[in-house]
This record gives C-alpha cells, structure tokens and sequence, in this order.
C-alpha cells in the first residue's frame, strides 16, 4: 500500500502522521486490496478537514471529515472510510461467490 500525506496550511507532525498510519492499519485489516491512499490535511480558520481517496482493485473511495480537532477528524475520517471498504468487501465477496454459482449443477435436474 502506497501512502501519501499532504497537508495544507498545515505542517504534518510525526504524531499525526503516526496516528493516521496507526489508523489506516484498521482498514487494511479488514481488506487486503488496497492499491494507494492519498491523506490531504487542511485548516480553514478554527475547521480541521481531513479528506482521503483510497485507491481499491475496482473501486476508488474518497471520504472527508470535518472537525474542531484534528485528531477527532481523523477518528471521523477513519470510522466512514472502514464502512465503505467494508461494504466494498461484501460486494466483491457476493459477485465473487454468485458467478461460482452459476457455473455449478443443480443436483436433482437433468442436463440436456
């Protein structure tokens, strides 16, 4: 997995960027295709954005979390971006398993 941190009107500290590290281990837990991850830190006067594109085998997601605190947007960020992977996971895994399915004999019915 490809990381890349960027950070706008922001300098990226190594707490945070050990933190977003940390917390994208979450994702790749739970979905082993991940190709690359763009992470975009910005402020915007007292708002903490934190937006990410995530690059799967079929599928590219971008999700973005605005908060007071960086570090509860990053939580925000992380808590959306797992639901959609997995529910990316649970498609993938359904049309995996449906086309093995359709190629299998029906036990009970004759073929012609």
């Amino acid at each position: 997995m490809n990381l890349n941190l960027s950070g706008h009107h922001l300098e990226i500290t190594p707490a945070i960027r050990e933190y977003v590290i940390s917390k994208l281990d979450r994702v790749t837990r739970h979905f082993d295709h991940v190709i690359d991850v763009n992470v975009i830190l910005s402020v915007d006067k007292l708002q903490q954005k934190i937006e990410a594109n995530v690059h799967l085998r079929g599928k590219d997601i971008h999700v973005e979390a605005i908060d007071e605190d960086m570090y509860a947007a990053i939580d925000a960020l992380i808590d959306k971006l797992d639901r959609q992977v997995l529910k990316h996971k649970e498609k993938y895994q359904e049309r995996r398993y449906d086309g093995a399915l359709k190629y299998q004999a029906v036990p009970g019915e004759a073929t012609t």
